[in-house]
C-alpha cells in the first residue's frame, strides 16, 4: 500500500472515509466533509492564536472539576448525520477540527478524539476562511446535533451565538455580541466571556 505523504497523491474529487484519513501522513492539515477533502486555512496568525488561547484557558478553568471537557485544535471530531440511521452512518466520512469544542458525554471520547457531536463548538474565523467554508460548517454542525455554535470574528470583534432548534434541526442566531458585551453561553449561563477582555490584547 502506497504511503500518502503529499496532498498531490490524493484525488480531491474522490470520496474517502475516516479509515483512509487515518493512514495519511500529510504536512497539510485537512478535514473530511462527507467524504470530500477540505483544505484548511494556513496556520493561524497571532491574533487567532491569542483568542484561541484565551478562550481555551477561560473554559478550562470553568470546567475544571466538572463533567464537561474542553479540547482545542488539532483535535479530530467525527460527525454523523443524526437524521439518518446508524447503518448509513456506520462508515465515517466526516472528520473536522474545530478551534475549540466542549464535550459533556465522556463516552464520545476515545484515543482518536471525539466520536459524535460536541455540545458546544467555537470557531475563530481567519482571513483565509471563505463564506463557503463557514456555510458548510454551519449546516454540518446543525445536521450532526451540536447544540451551541459560536463564530468569533477577530477583526470585527464580534461573536455570533447560534443555538440548535431541535424541531427543525437548524440554528437560530440568538445573540450577536460586540464591544464591551458579556457573552453568555446558552448551555452554561454562569460562564461569562467579557468581550472587552477577550479582544483587548488580540
Amino acid at each position: 500500500m502506497t504511503k500518502i505523504t503529499q496532498l498531490s497523491q490524493l484525488d480531491l474529487t474522490a470520496s474517502y472515509s475516516y479509515a483512509d484519513y487515518l493512514t495519511w501522513q500529510l504536512n497539510e492539515t485537512v478535514e473530511l466533509i462527507k467524504g470530500k477533502i477540505q483544505l484548511m486555512s494556513p496556520a493561524p496568525n497571532v491574533k487567532h492564536q491569542r483568542l484561541s488561547i484565551y478562550l481555551s484557558s477561560r473554559l478550562f478553568y470553568y470546567f475544571e472539576n466538572k463533567a464537561c471537557q474542553v479540547f482545542s485544535a488539532p483535535f479530530d471530531v467525527r460527525l454523523y448525520d443524526r437524521t439518518k440511521s446508524l447503518l448509513v452512518n456506520k462508515e465515517i466520512t466526516t472528520v473536522v477540527q474545530p478551534d475549540i469544542c466542549v464535550i459533556c458525554d465522556n463516552s464520545k471520547l476515545d484515543e482518536q478524539g471525539c466520536n459524535g457531536a460536541p455540545d458546544w463548538i467555537i470557531e475563530i474565523l481567519s482571513k483565509g476562511n471563505s463564506k463557503k467554508e463557514v456555510k458548510i460548517k454551519h449546516a454540518l454542525y446543525a445536521e450532526s446535533g451540536v447544540k451551541e455554535y459560536w463564530l468569533v470574528f477577530p477583526y470585527e470583534e464580534v461573536v455570533q451565538q447560534f443555538v440548535l432548534n431541535d424541531e427543525n434541526n437548524s440554528y437560530q442566531l440568538v445573540n450577536s455580541y460586540a464591544g464591551d458585551d458579556v457573552a453568555l453561553p446558552y448551555l452554561f449561563a454562569d460562564l461569562a466571556i467579557d468581550l472587552s477582555v477577550l479582544f483587548k490584547n488580540s
